[in-house]
């Protein structure tokens, strides 16, 4: 969703229905986008606000609602696997793995076509900046979503703290893609819209206390919150962005 801010100070959003229309049409709808619903992405958004204030964090009532179940994109159990083999792989290398395992890994997940351009870019450079390893080791955290998502993590805590490294990149080290993809239990479009939209609103959070120069509110790890507003963007299909291009608007 492209989000701007309207005459009265309040976060529009866009719906997914909007993909193919022009910047210009988009805003005309966005700007009329209602900022609560009755129906099931209205009653998500309630949960959310009720949870986030029994936390102590922050919330602003003109944040927008998301996408429902018939909007988001609806993405596959292979396609899901794959796109987490390959930030997985990313990952190790960020995290500072050599050329030749990173080769091996790709060789023995058949990855060579899992990847965005940027990641293949990443993933065939032997010597990346240490600017580029750190951005993709944080991407670790998009995996953990990935995994949880396909039913191997079996809950996303607050993202307080980063997530189990050692029992992430374990869940794939002992399968194949054939295998990964077999044993994964794919959670329904509904839980990965429940997390999509309590993390838009705890990354709102994080941001507005950023602005105002004040740490993250509830303890809460801006970086957690961005990479998994990032994945959970992407799970959704939001505004039809390829995974290089994937926007944290809040």
């Amino acid at each position: 969703m492209f989000r701007i801010m309207v005459a009265a100070g309040l976060f529009v959003a866009a719906s997914s229905a909007l993909f193919s229309q022009t910047p210009e049409q988009r805003k005309k709808m966005i700007e009329t986008r209602p900022i609560m619903s009755s129906g099931e992405s209205g009653q998500r958004k309630a949960r959310s606000m009720t949870r986030l204030k029994a936390e102590g964090v922050p919330v602003m009532n003109g944040l927008p609602v998301i996408e429902n179940s018939n909007q988001a994109k609806k993405r596959t159990t292979e396609e899901i696997a794959k796109r987490a083999i390959a930030v997985c792989i990313t990952a190790i290398k960020g995290e500072g793995a050599g050329q030749a395992e990173i080769s091996s890994l790709v060789r023995k997940y058949g990855a060579d076509k899992f990847f965005s351009p940027e990641e293949a870019a990443f993933v065939k450079n032997p010597k990346p900046s240490q600017q580029d390893r750190t951005k993709f080791a944080w991407r670790y955290e998009c995996y953990w979503v990935l995994l949880w998502s396909l039913g191997y993590v079996d809950k996303l805590a607050r993202p307080t703290d980063i997530c189990n490294v050692k029992a992430a990149v374990g869940f794939l080290r002992s399968r194949d893609t054939a295998r990964f993809i077999k044993d994964a239990k794919l959670r329904p479009i509904g839980a990965i819209l429940d997390e999509a939209d309590i993390i838009y609103r705890y990354h709102w959070a994080v941001t507005e206390n950023g602005m105002k120069n004040k740490p993250a509110p509830a303890k809460l790890n801006g970086d957690v919150v961005q990479e998994r507003h990032y994945v959970l963007n992407w799970l959704i299909g939001y505004s039809g962005q390829s995974w290089d291009d994937i926007s944290t608007d809040t």
